[in-house]
């Protein structure tokens, strides 16, 4: 059986220009190193409301709202070389990219034909 590794890149950010600019970063890295790389997809974006009251005490209709977006990206690297992986674990993100990279082997079955 032969066995290929693969990566999963997920990243997230609250501002999503730095996210894509990250993702390309990436994404060309992976390219450089010759690896086959599918992505970057766009996940769907979670938002977190909150309510606030204004004031303490008094005037408990007078509320504020406030919103947390969180915007996510998947890149998956399917054939990844060793050099790819020393490539993206020596890459520099900015501040407020969170990036989670899982490991996978994937084994193919190769089949024989007895006759």
């Amino acid at each position: 059986m032969a066995t290929k590794q693969k990566l999963r890149i997920k990243i997230k950010s609250f501002d999503h220009k730095i996210l894509n600019q990250v993702a390309q970063q990436i994404l060309q890295t992976a390219i450089d190193t010759g690896a086959m790389v599918a992505g970057p997809i766009p996940l769907p974006t979670k938002i977190q409301k909150f309510t606030v009251n204004r004031s303490t005490f008094v005037n408990k209709k007078a509320r504020d709202q406030f919103e947390i977006r969180t915007h996510t990206r998947l890149l998956d690297i399917n054939e990844s070389t060793s050099s790819t992986i020393e490539q993206l674990t020596n890459l520099t993100v900015p501040a407020g990219v969170d990036i989670e990279i899982k490991m996978m082997n994937t084994e193919k079955a190769v089949k024989k034909d007895k006759k």
